[in-house]
Order: structure tokens, then sequence, then C-alpha cells
């Protein structure tokens, strides 16, 4: 990758740590596309390596909002989705993926502009744990599934439930990536060579995520699914 590629990749983690420090979600939606434009081969490893680290800060600062019953079902289902993740890789049409999630999450998010307030429940967590275990694995994009359980409840806890289900989910499709020959030590070494454009978004989202009230929360998740499922839709 030439080094006007890597400042173009540096600027767009930056931006991307800030926005999802700040909600909760966007990293993968923000930098996916870009990282495929510049070099297709950095999908999924190298967006599940940078949102390790940025993850792993977001959990520590809301850790007290996190909702552990919910990440708790979340998780199980998503580790328990997360092998029929890696089988799409193999079995779907290159493309046809994305535009299966995508119409998906598009949806379901216009199912939510017409749905009453609700508090999730364990059908809803294992739902949105399977989804995000089948669409991380294949596309480094999960957060659509998460983002619409949550998008009734307080800022904070969404921020800190997405957060840990995210890190540990991260972690498994990696291993299972690297373990079956489809992950490469070279997308995380840039993932590493990242980390002070990640650390400077995710600092600076410190100063206003407090800022961000339910309501503006709420438009911020059903805006982000709409158009992360147009995405995925258009790179299918």
């Amino acid at each position: 990758m030439s080094g006007d590629a890597l400042a173009v990749l540096a600027v767009t983690v930056a931006v991307a740590a800030f926005v999802q420090g700040t909600s909760g979600l966007g990293f993968a939606l923000i930098v996916a596309p870009v990282a495929g434009l510049l070099d297709p081969g950095l999908l999924p490893v190298f967006v599940l390596t940078a949102m390790i680290p940025l993850n792993l800060y977001v959990a520590w600062r809301e850790r007290r909002s996190l909702d552990v019953r919910g990440a708790g079902w979340i998780t199980v289902a998503r580790l328990t989705a997360t092998p029929a993740g890696l089988a799409l890789l193999w079995i779907v049409p290159e493309g046809r993926l994305g535009v299966l999630v995508g119409v998906s999450t598009v949806l379901a998010a216009v199912v939510s502009l017409f749905m009453p307030s609700f508090v999730p429940g364990r059908a809803a967590y294992l739902g949105a744990g399977v989804v995000t275990g089948l669409s991380e694995t294949a596309t480094g994009v999960g957060g659509p599934p998460l983002a619409l359980v949550y998008q009734h409840r307080p800022p904070g806890e969404l921020r800190a439930t997405v957060a840990v289900c995210f890190l540990v989910g991260e972690v498994a499709s990696l291993a299972l990536l690297f373990a079956t020959g489809r992950g490469h030590a070279g997308d995380m070494g840039r993932a590493v060579l990242l980390l002070p454009a990640l650390a400077a978004g995710a600092w600076l989202s410190r100063l206003v995520h407090t800022r961000v009230d339910a309501r503006k929360m709420r438009g911020f998740v059903l805006v982000f699914a709409l158009v992360s499922g147009v995405v995925l839709m258009a790179g299918g």
C-alpha cells in the first residue's frame, strides 16, 4: 500500500473511531468501504483487528451502563453463529451475501420506524446475536442488528453493551478466520500501524459522547442501519 493510501486509511480510521466512540456504532460502516477500495484483501481481518482496541476502550469507559443479561444472550448466539458466517464465505457467491444482509437491514430499519417503543427480551437478543455472527464474520459489518435491538435504550447502555458484544465476537471471528486460512498477519499489522489514528479519534470522542441524548441516538441508529444496508447492497 502506498503512503498516500495509508494516509487516507489513517484519516478514515480516526474519523470512524470518533464516530463509534461517540455513538457506539459506525466504525466498520465507515472503514470497510474505504479499505475495500484501497485493498480488498484487507477485509474483513483489518476491520476486525482495528475494532478490538476501540471496543476495549469504549467498554471500559461505559462499563457502569453495561446490560450484562443482554450481552450474555447476544454473545452466546453470536459465537454459535460464527462458524456459519465463515461457511457463508465459501457457499454464497461473492457479493450476494452483502445484498442479502443489506436488504434485511433496510427492511428492519423501516419496520422500526413504525414500531412502538419496546424493551428487548431474550428472543431479540438471540436474533441479533445470530445475524451479527453471520454478517460480521463474512463482511466485517455487524452493527445494525445490535443497534436496532438497543435503539430505545439509554445511549450509554447501547455503547457499553455493543462494545462488549463486538469485542468477544471480533476475537472469535479472527481466531476462526486464521484457523481456516482466511486471515493474514499482514492485515493485522496494518491495523497495529494505524493505532495512533484510532487512539486520536477515540480520545476526541470522550469530549462529546455524554452530549448524545436518547432521541438523537435513536435517530442516528435508524439512519445508521439504513445507510449500512444500502452500502452493503451497493457493494454487492
